[in-house]
């Protein structure tokens, strides 16, 4: 038998009976050394075996006192939310899903549960241990990568055809063209506003986390919201209930709808696609965000209609690449690659119709915005993680398919929430910025900065609207100044007044269709939507809402107003 010449580890004195073992076998020793007895291997080998059972006794002890968290989500969670996390009653819980949740807001909600939904409390059936566990563990990736293709699209989607007997008008009186939108993301409610009153309509329960603001058809009759967790819904403003429902991918960051109302498209993190829809959400086909070889794919940033041109423009987050997609059917085919004379068919082409036309960039864009003839397109890119490297913006033509100026904004500029208006003889581009206490001015003629207009810190939101001439900003990403919004003379580009909620955050300003009323969100759970009067800044209204993150008028939208995102 081998001798064990080993010493006992220091931590054996957490071990008693090993601790006695050993001290009879010392003392045995010292009175009668047993190295050549015939009984010193065996002593040896019982105490080191003590040791390793005792050892590996502790640590079954010590696994079997940490909860067991896949065990605790697939006996408490999985029948709302799926064996894999991608949601079925419940919300996706993914990391992709969740990046934007704070971990103490996860244990809340575990904890306590969510008002005016299904989602109960655990906190008297799960202990604190438990409860951290599972809150760490639903942030955590799923192995393998859960899959969504077009079958499960398809098996997705629900369908409510309108009553035959039903009249198409609307049920309430009101301006449809002057109606809102208030998405109130605390309890996971839409509420329909009428402008001219300031009095709620409706309010009904929409999917978890909208994102990417609703988009509606050009009639203004239906609205299509997008949830992060992938959930497209078609809901009727007329008729006031959900026409469609269809999943379109796991993770999603907004949809878009065609100029001509026949067309949604959607823009997925994962699976890393684009799926495109008909009017009733029926699928008609999914792209690849991948680059033409198929070696690399994509998160899909955005994709957003530029109805001028009859198609949807597509930004990629991880692949430097601005796609546009036509359906247009008289579109120009697509050539990929270096072509001598496309005139002469020197080459193989793609139809341009529901075809992916790519523009290559040196960098990928996170969020992009047009100016108002749609030939252009301004895009930001965040820095990269781990390098030098700072945000920077561009500008890139859709005609001639290339860059054509660097952007000189500092900081993060927040683009996808850029205005544009006329000033002097010229039209300019002014944007919030994530990074910084300013809003930077650009001439879009020359691409070149005509004014830098301090604010009390970065913004995230700006709007503006034709019939004022003023424009509203936020300082909500600021933590001393988030309670403030500034408004700017248009005309002098000098900030005039200041409104404030104090202590609270007052975000996201939207006009009334006539330019008359801004309306903006005080954005806490015990929140209000307030009316201010475009021309003086006095509070009109005050309504109590939950959270409402960001409001939507119908005119504004349809008719893209230059005040406004699209």
């Amino acid at each position: 038998m081998r001798k064990l010449e080993t010493p006992f580890p220091e931590r054996l004195h957490r071990f008693p009976l090993l601790c006695a073992i050993a001290k009879k076998v010392d003392t045995a020793a010292a009175k009668r050394p047993l190295r050549g007895s015939r009984w010193s291997g065996p002593i040896r080998y019982l105490a080191a075996l003590g040791l390793f059972w005792l050892t590996g006794l502790h640590a079954q002890t010590t696994e079997s006192l940490q909860p067991n968290a896949p065990a605790l989500y697939q006996q408490h969670c999985a029948v709302c939310h799926g064996a894999q996390r991608t949601g079925i009653m419940g919300p996706a819980l993914l990391p992709e899903s969740l990046e934007r949740v704070r971990p103490a807001e996860v244990l809340r909600v575990i904890q306590q549960g969510r008002p005016a939904t299904q989602m109960p409390g655990f906190s008297e059936q799960l202990g604190d241990a438990e409860i951290r566990a599972l809150a760490a563990w639903v942030r955590t990736p799923v192995v393998p990568a859960p899959r969504w293709g077009e079958d499960d699209i398809r098996a997705s989607r629900t369908f409510t055809p309108m009553p035959d007997d039903e009249p198409a008008k609307p049920k309430w009186n009101a301006d449809p063209m002057n109606l809102f939108l208030v998405v109130e993301g605390g309890d996971h409610h839409v509420s329909l506003l009428d402008g001219d009153r300031f009095e709620v309509i409706t309010r009904f329960a929409s999917r978890y986390a909208l994102h990417g603001g609703p988009k509606f058809t050009p009639d203004g009759r239906y609205v299509f919201f997008g949830s992060r967790d992938g959930w497209i819904t078609k809901y009727d403003l007329w008729r006031l209930r959900v026409v469609a429902e269809v999943r379109a991918g796991l993770n999603m960051r907004n949809v878009a709808v065609s100029g001509d109302g026949r067309w949604v498209m959607a823009a997925n993190y994962l699976p890393h696609t684009l799926a495109l829809f008909d009017a009733d959400l029926n699928l008609v086909q999914t792209y690849a965000a991948a680059t033409l070889d198929g070696k690399a794919s994509s998160r899909v940033s955005a994709v957003y209609d530029a109805t001028p041109r009859k198609s949807f423009v597509v930004a990629l987050k991880d692949i430097p690449e601005l796609w546009e997609i036509s359906y247009d059917r008289n579109a120009t085919p697509i050539y990929d690659g270096l072509v001598h004379d496309y005139k002469m068919g020197e080459a193989i082409a793609k139809p341009g119709y529901l075809g992916v036309r790519r523009t290559p960039l040196s960098e990928p864009l996170d969020d992009f915005f047009f100016d108002q003839s749609y030939r252009h397109v301004l895009g930001a890119t965040r820095p990269r993680s781990g390098a030098d490297e700072r945000a920077s913006a561009q500008v890139v033509n859709l005609d001639i398919r290339r860059k054509v100026a660097d952007l000189p904004i500092a900081g993060m500029p927040h683009l996808g929430s850029g205005i544009t208006f006329a000033w002097g003889d010229t039209t300019v581009l002014a944007s919030p910025n994530l990074g910084g206490g300013a809003v930077d001015v650009i001439d879009m003629q020359t691409w070149k900065t005509v004014r830098t207009i301090a604010t009390p810190g970065p913004g995230f939101f700006m709007r503006s609207h034709e019939d004022t001439p003023y424009a509203w900003t936020d300082s909500m990403m600021s933590p001393t100044a988030k309670d403030t919004l500034t408004i700017i003379d248009k005309r002098t580009l000098q900030p005039v007044a200041q409104v404030r909620e104090p202590g609270k955050t007052l975000a996201h300003i939207e006009f009334t269709r006539d330019g008359r009323y801004a309306l903006a969100s005080v954005w806490e759970m015990d929140g209000a939507l307030v009316v201010y009067d475009a021309a003086t800044f006095k509070e009109v209204k005050r309504l109590p809402m939950k959270k409402p993150v960001g409001k939507y008028n119908v005119w504004n939208k349809i008719t893209r107003s230059e005040g406004t995102s699209h």
